[in-house]
């Protein structure tokens, strides 16, 4: 393999990568540095300013979370609804004007009344990033492409919170007013650059109603393999969670950290995602995701359990190399497993909900954790981090278990249906149907890309030669046609008009790389095509 220096690396990755992946990834970098710059002083904002203890402050993130869901609940359906780009764009608005906003209030009632209005508006736009990625991307790439958002948010991260410091050190609403700056900046940059990416399919989605497309998360709550997903995601935000509202408190009060040491240990984090999350995630798209994600929640449980046995500086270090080596593992490829489950026209409501796998962790974790923390013994808060950690863990290998049951079940339905086809009892096209479907279920869209039956499809189009009106339009997967052209069976009863050896032929040049093919077969335009 040949040498390449680190720019000419960098130049690769680009160039594999959509213009538009880049533009999202460049607005992210600087809206990102402005939250990085705010949020892991926060809690030290909120406790000297209005003379709380954690318990308040846990109280005030749980209101946060819970309007975080009304908001995140309505970006979803309106991204599906009205695209990826407007949403987006809303909240980066909404963002700085509630950013600001609570750099000013001088009261906790007020900052209450306040942080209802930053989580219900700020996060409408979550859904619809995610949702662009994934449109962007093909399956194959997402665990990727996620990886290197990951990298560009971490790169803020590591440069945020030394901003952040800095401020804070001056005056904590200058926190404030840097976020707000940076939002407006992203929603300029996006405004001009940024193209809508919303999926054909949901052109259907204009006739529907507001009620009908909200009524689509009762088929998300009805998805079982999403649901279980779901619940063990839950379990494990509820660990990671403790990182950015608890640590800082914890260090502080405990072991006298201050925030210029806290902020080291915050960029040594991020440091370590921009150094090696990508080729982290290209390593492990060997593996199988759901082993993977067990994996980095043992070491979650792990890292964060080090701080209720350690003291020193140094292990604080470790301890949260540890928890990055686990998040480099967890987050992209939990998104990339979203992205596969989630049919195409309904991924902002699926983004959506999986938000609430940090959402309801903000809810209550920090809420919890102060208890603890005001009441007993402080350093129960990462003992129980830890065993929720593995908890977390055997609920991932749980799900692996019910995959791979699935697994040799679809297997043995596969063989039956291929043999119907060879037989000639059925046709390709109706193998196809019952092959995509078998793909579609529950557990079936739980397995990696590479165990579905073909990545690769036929496009047969039939279409009147004189006023192109299409007469049937068809999508089979080659295997299958490679099993029709060797054996006995049909490609569909649509076709069985045609001449079967000048189709054959037409398929067989299309297969071999020579593109698109079209013959006339009577008063038919007959077009195939690999796609």
């Amino acid at each position: 393999m040949k040498w390449q220096n680190p720019f000419q690396r960098a130049r690769a990755v680009y160039e594999e990568y959509p213009r538009q992946f880049w533009i999202l990834m460049l607005g992210t970098f600087i809206d990102r540095t402005g939250g990085a710059a705010l949020f892991p002083f926060l809690t030290l904002y909120v406790t000297r300013k209005f003379g709380v203890g954690m318990t308040e402050v846990g109280a005030v993130f749980a209101i946060f979370a819970i309007s975080s869901f009304i908001g995140s609940t309505i970006g979803g359906a309106l991204t599906d609804r009205l695209g990826r780009k407007s949403i987006i764009l809303f909240g980066l608005v909404m963002s700085a004007t509630t950013s600001v906003l609570m750099g000013v209030i001088g009261t906790p009632l007020l900052f209450v009344v306040v942080t209802l209005l930053v989580g219900t508006l700020s996060d409408v736009a979550m859904p619809a990033q995610q949702a662009l990625v994934a449109d962007i991307l093909p399956d194959e790439q997402r665990a990727q492409g996620f990886g290197i958002w990951r990298v560009v948010a971490n790169l803020a991260v590591a440069i945020g919170p030394i901003i952040g410091g800095f401020l804070a050190s001056k005056s904590y609403l200058l926190l404030f007013v840097a976020d707000a700056f940076t939002s407006v900046i992203t929603a300029i940059v996006l405004f001009f650059a940024l193209k809508e990416s919303r999926p054909a399919a949901q052109i259907k989605m204009a006739q529907e109603s507001m009620a009908q497309t909200f009524r689509g998360y009762l088929q998300v709550a009805r998805d079982t393999a999403f649901f279980w997903f779901l619940l063990a995601s839950i379990l494990l935000g509820l660990v990671y969670m403790q990182m950015s509202t608890t640590l800082s408190v914890f260090l502080r009060d405990v072991h006298g950290v201050s925030e210029k040491d806290f902020a080291y240990i915050l960029s040594l984090n991020a440091t370590m995602v921009v150094l090696f999350q990508f080729s982290i995630t290209r390593r492990i798209t060997l593996y199988r995701p759901l082993v993977v994600m067990a994996t980095g929640a043992i070491l979650y449980g792990l890292g964060f359990a080090m701080y209720g046995f350690v003291s020193w500086y140094g292990f604080f270090l470790l301890a949260m190399v540890i928890i990055t080596l686990g998040e480099m593992l967890v987050s992209p490829v939990s998104q990339a497993i979203v992205a596969r489950l989630a049919p195409e026209d309904m991924r902002g409501r699926y983004m959506a909900v999986y938000g609430f796998s940090w959402l309801i962790p903000f809810a209550i974790g920090p809420f919890l954790a102060g208890l603890i923390m005001d009441n007993y013994q402080p350093n129960w808060v990462w003992y129980l981090a830890g065993i929720v950690g593995l908890i977390a863990s055997g609920a991932y290998l749980a799900l692996e278990w019910q995959v791979g049951r699935s697994r040799f079940e679809t297997a043995e339905r596969r063989l039956a249906i291929l043999e119907q086809l060879e037989n000639g009892k059925i046709t390709a096209e109706e193998a196809g149907y019952q092959l995509e479907k078998m793909g579609e279920s529950a557990w079936g869209r739980l397995m990696p890309v590479g165990e579905t039956f073909s990545r690769h499809h036929l496009r047969i189009r039939v279409s009147d030669a004189l006023n192109g009106v299409i007469k049937s339009d068809l999508r089979i997967p080659v295997g299958l046609i490679d099993i029709v052209l060797h054996g006995q069976g049909n490609i569909s009863s649509s076709l069985n008009t045609c001449d079967l050896k000048a189709l054959e032929t037409l398929i067989l040049k299309s297969t071999t790389g020579s593109g698109t093919q079209a013959m006339r077969a009577g008063s038919d335009q007959i077009e195939v095509s690999v796609e």
